[in-house]
C-alpha cells in the first residue's frame, strides 16, 4: 500500500494564524484560544484534503542550532515568537495530539532539517510526502514523490512550478541561494551579484563549483565577485542546504494517522 506522509511545518502554520488573531484580539488569552482552535481546524482540513496514512507536526525548539555555531548572525533580526504564544505551545501540541497529530521537537536540530530528514526517509522508500509550509527553503526537497502545499493560498508547488517560476532546476537552488543569500535568515551570500546575476551565472556555468573552477574573466564582474568571495558563498551554501541524515529515533509506523472522531 502506498503511504502518504503529511508533514506540517507547525510554527509556520501557527504563527501565521496567531498573527491574524492578534490583530483581532490583541495579545490576549482570547487570541491564544482562537489560534489553538483555528490551528486544530486547519489540521483537520488538511487531513480531509490529503487523506494521509501518516502525519506529524514538526516544531522548532527556538534553541541555537549548528547554523548559529557556523554563523552567529543567522536569523539575526527575525521577529521573535510572541511570549504569550511561546508559553501556549505545549498546550497547542497537546491539542494536536488529541486530534491524531503527533508532534516532533528536537532541542538540537532545526525543524527544517527534521522535515528534510523525514521527507528523505519516506521518498527513499518510494512513498509520497506532502510538506505543509510557505517556506521556499523546502523547494530543494521537491521531487517525484514530494509536494509542498500552501494552506493559506490553497496551492501546491512541485519541481515543474519552481522551474517555471525561478527558471532553475531544483538541484541548482542551493547554489543560487549561496550567491543571492536569504534575507529572512540574514544569510548574505555574495554581495553585489543579485538574483539576475546569480541566474545568469548558473545558466552559463551550471554550478557554483564550476564558477570557482572557471578561468578568470575580468569582463564578467559577477563571476569575479563569486570567485573573490568563495568562502562566503560556500558558507552560505552550507547554511541554506537542509540536513537529511538526522537520527530520528522512531519508525514511520509510529506516525500512522488515526482520526479520533
Amino acid at each position: 500500500m502506498l503511504a502518504t506522509l503529511l508533514i506540517i511545518d507547525a510554527m509556520n502554520l501557527i504563527r501565521r494564524i496567531y498573527a491574524i488573531q492578534e490583530k483581532q484580539h490583541g495579545e490576549t488569552a482570547r487570541a491564544i484560544e482562537e489560534t489553538t482552535r483555528v490551528s486544530c481546524n486547519a489540521l483537520n482540513k488538511l487531513a480531509n484534503l490529503h487523506n494521509p496514512t501518516h502525519v506529524i507536526c514538526v516544531f522548532d525548539s527556538h534553541a541555537k542550532s549548528w547554523r548559529h555555531q557556523l554563523y552567529p548572525q543567522y536569523k539575526q533580526g527575525r521577529k521573535p515568537i510572541p511570549p504569550l504564544l511561546k508559553k501556549a505551545l505545549e498546550n497547542i501540541q497537546d491539542k494536536f495530539i488529541e486530534i491524531g497529530f503527533e508532534s516532533l521537537l528536537s532541542e538540537t536540530d532545526e525543524a527544517d532539517d527534521l522535515i528534510a530528514t523525514l521527507s528523505e526517509k519516506i521518498t527513499n522508500k518510494k512513498q509520497k510526502c506532502i510538506i505543509v509550509s510557505t517556506d521556499k527553503g523546502f523547494y530543494q526537497l521537491l521531487g517525484p514523490q514530494t509536494l509542498i502545499y500552501d494552506y493559506f493560498q490553497n496551492s501546491y508547488t512541485d519541481s515543474g512550478r519552481v522551474l517555471n517560476k525561478m527558471a532553475l532546476n531544483i538541484d541548482k537552488l542551493c547554489d543560487y541561494w549561496a550567491i543571492t543569500g536569504i534575507s529572512s535568515s540574514a544569510i548574505k551570500g555574495v554581495e553585489g551579484v543579485g538574483d539576475k546575476g546569480a541566474l545568469l551565472l548558473l545558466h552559463e556555468y551550471s554550478s557554483l563549483q564550476a564558477m570557482f573552477d572557471a578561468p578568470i574573466d575580468t569582463k564578467n564582474k559577477p563571476l569575479c565577485k563569486v570567485k573573490k568571495f568563495k568562502e562566503e558563498a560556500l558558507l552560505s551554501k552550507k547554511l541554506v542546504s537542509l540536513k537529511k541524515d538526522i537520527c530520528l529515533g522512531f519508525n514511520l509506523s509510529d506516525l500512522r494517522y488515526q482520526n479520533p472522531r
